[in-house]
């Protein structure tokens, strides 16, 4: 796509009043291309952090393009219960098995707390949503060993660094 720039330097963005209005800049490494392809390729189990049973919410169509995508979701919601016919769980911690993604759509000064429950858990990579910012807790993340996505969605990036399917 013409307009996407995979430049090392950082660039603004713009301020969000629906993830906690922070200006920031955007930290290249994490939107790295192949970080996002290993992430979209050799992941299963995505435990999205902000997942309602509300459909006009961005979580809930995002997890829907997951799953239709061989994903195996996991609600992570304070009000925890059944969406897209998975379980749902109030805390990352409450999930009984492995998780390889923690996807968070939640305010960016609330992200930081579910990445550190990422290393926590053992997941293999945390993803930051478009307008989810927190650069410190990206950074303790990757210097944990977890893959970084942040500020944009899996949604956003599958066409250009997904699995393809065979034959395609």
């Amino acid at each position: 796509m013409s307009g996407r720039h995979w430049a090392t330097e950082s660039k603004p963005i713009a301020t969000d009043p629906y993830r906690g209005g922070v200006t920031s800049q955007r930290i290249e490494p994490f939107r790295d291309p192949a970080v996002i392809e290993r992430v979209l390729a050799d992941t299963t189990v995505w435990a999205v952090v902000g997942l309602g049973g509300d459909p006009s919410r961005p979580a809930y169509g995002v997890a829907r393009f997951l799953q239709a995508h061989g994903k195996q979701i996991v609600p992570v919601h304070p009000r925890a219960g059944e969406v897209l016919g998975a379980p749902g769980y109030r805390t990352l911690a409450e999930i009984p098995f492995a998780v390889d993604v923690v996807d968070i759509f939640r305010r960016s000064d609330h992200a930081g707390a579910f990445a550190d429950e990422a290393v926590a858990i053992g997941a293999q990579a945390v993803w930051f949503q478009v307008g989810v910012v927190d650069e410190a807790a990206a950074s303790r993340a990757a210097a944990a060993g977890l893959d970084v996505v942040m500020d944009t969605c899996p949604k956003i990036e599958w066409p250009l660094h997904g699995p393809r399917a065979v034959g395609a």
